[in-house]
C-alpha cells in the first residue's frame, strides 16, 4: 500500500543504547543510556521511553483526528494517553516489546470513549505499524 507522505523526518543514533540520538533539524537531541534492568547505568533516555512518548502522543492525536471527523465524542482538553512499553527476550531469539495504552477521557461516557478509542486504533500509524507484531492492550480508565 502506497503512502502519500506529507511529512518526513530523520534521526541519527550514534553509540547504540549508550550514545546519542538527534534529528537532522536539531529539534531533538537526547543522550541515550541502557536501563539498569538491561545491565546499564540507567542514565539517559532509552529507545523504549522514546517509543512510549511517541506512541502516546500519536494515539492522542489519532483520537483528536477521529473526533474531528464527526460521529464520535469530542476529546476533552485534559485527555491523556499513557503508554507503557516493556522489553524482554523472545522465546525464539532476540528481544520483543509489549505495549499497554491507558486512555483517560474525563467527562466522556464510557461507551463513547471506547468507540472513539477503537476507531483511533485503526487510524493511528503507530497502532497500524505494530499490529500483529507487538502485544498491545488498550484500556479506557
Amino acid at each position: 500500500m502506497a503512502v502519500n507522505v506529507l511529512y518526513r523526518t530523520t534521526a541519527t543514533a550514534t553509540g547504540g543504547r549508550d550514545g546519542r540520538a538527534a534529528t537532522t533539524d536539531g529539534a531533538l537531541d537526547v543522550a541515550l543510556g541502557t536501563p539498569k534492568e538491561l545491565g546499564g547505568a540507567g542514565i539517559g533516555n532509552n529507545p523504549e521511553q522514546l517509543f512510549a512518548a511517541g506512541y502516546a502522543a500519536c494515539f492522542l492525536g489519532a483520537m483528536k483526528f477521529v473526533a474531528s471527523q464527526g460521529g464520535h465524542a469530542k476529546v476533552p482538553a485534559d485527555a491523556t494517553v499513557s503508554a507503557t512499553v516493556g522489553i524482554g527476550p523472545r522465546s525464539d531469539k532476540g528481544f520483543g516489546l509489549d505495549v499497554a495504552l491507558e486512555i483517560r477521557l474525563p467527562g466522556v461516557d464510557r461507551a463513547e470513549a471506547e468507540a472513539l478509542v477503537a476507531e483511533a486504533d485503526t487510524v493511528c500509524p503507530y497502532a497500524h505499524a505494530t499490529r500483529g507484531n507487538i502485544n498491545t492492550t488498550l484500556t479506557v480508565v
